[in-house]
């Protein structure tokens, strides 16, 4: 009876220590996995926030071009129609500058969960 349980013992103990493998090896590529994750999304955001300083900057000389005409127009007629271009050129500029934030947040999105997608498949391909 004693080597009846002494292989069963020790059969629960290979696989204890083959599953102990796998997952060891398995939480080391989920930590590189959450690096390159990281990395990715640190990049991308960082260019999402360079983006959105260069429209601040191009909105801000949009509006002093503006002021400095609007200080040398001579009549109503002319204020009138100096403000109705900078509308409709505002109006084409947040249009163009909403669609380029737009990309870059879904670019963003797709290339932060491109890394943990595929590597969380390869995991989970090891483990079974």
């Amino acid at each position: 009876m004693p080597d009846i349980f002494r292989g069963i013992a020790e059969q629960g103990m290979v696989r204890t220590k083959d599953s102990y493998e796998k997952l060891r090896a398995a939480s080391g590529e989920l930590a590189d996995i959450l690096s390159e994750t990281y990395s990715t999304h640190a990049r991308t955001a960082a260019d999402y926030g360079i983006k959105v300083i260069e429209i601040a900057g191009a909105n801000t000389n949009s509006a002093f071009d503006f002021l400095s005409k609007l200080m040398d127009t001579k009549s109503l007629s002319e204020i009138v129609q100096l403000s109705a271009a900078q509308t409709r050129k505002n109006v084409e500029a947040t249009s163009a500058q909403n669609k380029e934030l737009w990309q870059l947040a879904q670019k963003v999105a797709t290339e932060t969960a491109e890394p943990i997608k595929k590597g969380l498949t390869r995991v989970l391909q090891k483990a079974s």
